[in-house]
């Protein structure tokens, strides 16, 4: 018996949205584990960059030793060299506008007694000179033609003086004739004699008054020829006088030019140079006394309480490296300038000038005001301050930690603290701040007057 049998069967078959299905969701797997084994290599190279970095900011960080040993506290400042007691020159006292310099001795020019420093324009005391010499001329014509007018009323007066005087002599001898003649002419020669008494009295009061008058009008022309000769007198006074000498031997030092139409604080003012303006009393020039020497040093504020009068100086001067002065602090003035750069001037007198010396020249001086044994210091870039502290980078193994310290004095190279202990390592710079092109370490100005 035979049976019918059908084809064998078939295995079903996926479909292809299946299939694309399940490769997205490999790659996805794929691609996550590739991302996380790429951000852990970042991580840990960051890791191991940030280690190396650190330990590279460690070693090349500039850093200082804390030692110990003597520090002498010196206050360094510049100066300019002057003379002391100097010859002032100013511009005389004209009565007049701004005047022009036309010559004027350079700085430092060697001058002897007597010679011309400086003169001013003088065109205009010459025109005055000229007025007054042509008033003075004017006024000497009026003189003489008042006298002359005055000798010749006079001359009149005394004529007319004469003739009312025979006048009345004549009246009087005919008065002499009255008895033998009318009573009619007798009376009219009585009234003829008192009408040329009359008159020679009236002739007398007025030749007072007028000599009186004459004399009053030729004293006001004398008066201007007076004030003539003054104005002559005066002008060549200015003349004169607008020629500046040397009193004493010395060395010219031209003064700053003050007479500007604006100026702020700090500003610095030129020398005065040939056809600046100059009002009257200024001072155009000196000369020092070449036998007292003095120094002035412009010296910071903070410094100032540690200086006294009588304290010994080292100066150098610039021009002269090969020569050591030596000198005493004369006078301390007062503080000026802006206040976040205060300065004083401190005058010191040379003990052994030299005949090098020059005004003007630039020096250099500096003050011990003390010196302390046994003290732990550091370079003064080594500390910093913040919010009223001071403190260090105290280095600890590869890295930097802060430490408070006390700052017992300060110069302007060493901080004498305590707080630390010797050979400890510091930083010079903040360590935070490695690589930024900012001060780290603050300055002079930085740490209050009681700490230096």
């Amino acid at each position: 018996m035979s049976s019918l049998a059908g084809p064998p069967p078939q295995p079903l078959q996926a479909p292809a949205e299946t299939r694309r299905r399940g490769k997205t969701v490999r790659r996805i797997a794929l691609a996550g584990l590739a991302g996380l084994l790429l951000a852990g290599g970042a991580i840990w190279a960051g890791i191991v960059a940030y280690s190396r970095l650190a330990q590279s900011s460690a070693s090349e960080m500039p850093t200082a030793v804390v030692r110990r040993g003597d520090v002498s506290l010196t206050i360094t400042a510049p100066g300019e060299l002057r003379g002391g007691n100097p010859d002032m020159l100013t511009a005389p006292m004209t009565g007049g506008g701004d005047m022009h310099l036309t010559v004027l001795r350079d700085t430092g020019e060697e001058v002897k007694t007597g010679d011309i420093v400086a003169e001013f324009d003088t065109k205009e005391q010459e025109f005055k000179l000229k007025e007054a010499e042509g008033d003075l001329a004017e006024a000497q014509q009026k003189v003489i033609q008042a006298k002359s007018k005055q000798e010749a009323e006079e001359e009149e007066d005394r004529y007319a003086l004469s003739k009312a005087k025979a006048d009345v002599t004549l009246a009087e001898l005919d008065v002499r004739k009255n008895p033998i003649l009318p009573a009619i002419t007798a009376k009219q020669n009585d009234l003829a004699l008192a009408a040329a008494k009359d008159h020679l009295a009236q002739l007398e009061k007025n030749l007072s008054n007028r000599t009186a008058t004459n004399q009053a009008n030729r004293a006001v022309q004398e008066a201007g020829v007076g004030k003539a000769e003054a104005q002559i007198a005066e002008a060549r006074k200015n003349i004169e006088a607008m020629t500046l000498t040397a009193h004493r031997a010395g060395y010219v030092s031209v003064k700053p030019n003050t007479n500007t139409d604006f100026f702020f604080s700090g500003m610095t003012l030129p020398d005065f140079q040939v056809g600046d303006r100059v009002r009257p009393g200024m001072a155009v020039a000196e000369i020092p006394d070449m036998s007292s020497w003095e120094v002035v040093a412009n010296v910071a504020e903070l410094d100032r309480g540690h200086l006294e009068v009588g304290d010994k100086v080292s100066v150098r001067v610039i021009a002269l490296p090969r020569r050591h002065f030596t000198g005493k602090v004369k006078d301390l003035g007062a503080t000026a300038g802006v206040p976040w750069d205060r300065k004083f001037a401190c005058h010191i007198s040379l003990d052994d000038p030299s005949p090098e010396l020059r005004p003007g020249m630039t020096t250099e001086v500096s003050v011990t005001t003390d010196e302390l044994k046994g003290v732990l210091w550091l370079p003064s870039q080594a500390l910093f301050e913040s919010d009223g502290k001071t403190f260090v980078y105290l280095k600890v193994g590869s890295s930097f930690t802060t430490k408070d310290v006390t700052l017992v004095r300060r110069n302007e190279a060493r901080v004498v603290i305590t707080g630390v202990a010797e050979k400890q390592v510091v930083a010079l710079a903040n360590p935070a701040d490695s690589g930024k092109k900012k001060p780290a370490a603050a300055g002079p100005a930085a740490i209050p007057p009681s700490s230096r």
